[in-house]
C-alpha cells in the first residue's frame, strides 16, 4: 500500500463540519470530497487544502490519515508493459 504524503490528491471517507476558508461561515464537507495534501505532520496526520475547480481554497482542515483515501490516476505497475 503507497504512503500518502505531500501534494497527493486525497479523499474524505466521511462528512466533515468546518467552516469556509474565507468567510469563517459554517460549511459540510462530504464524503468523496477530493483535496490535496499540503503537508504530513507525523504520517498519521495530515493538513488537506480543498479547493474549487478555479483554485480558490475553501477549506483546508488538518485530518487523521483513517479519514483520507489516496486518489490514484494511473495504474501502477510492477514491469513494463509490452505490446
Amino acid at each position: 500500500m503507497k504512503k500518502i504524503k505531500d501534494l497527493d490528491i486525497v479523499a474524505i471517507t466521511e462528512d466533515i463540519q468546518t467552516t469556509h476558508y474565507e468567510t469563517g461561515e459554517p460549511i459540510t464537507l462530504y464524503k468523496g470530497q477530493v483535496g490535496t495534501v499540503v503537508m504530513e505532520f507525523d504520517g498519521t496526520n495530515f493538513e488537506v487544502e480543498f479547493a474549487n475547480s478555479d483554485g480558490t481554497t475553501y477549506a483546508m482542515e488538518t485530518l487523521p490519515i483513517n479519514q483520507l483515501m489516496l486518489l490514484h490516476y494511473e495504474l501502477p505497475l510492477s514491469k513494463p508493459l509490452s505490446f
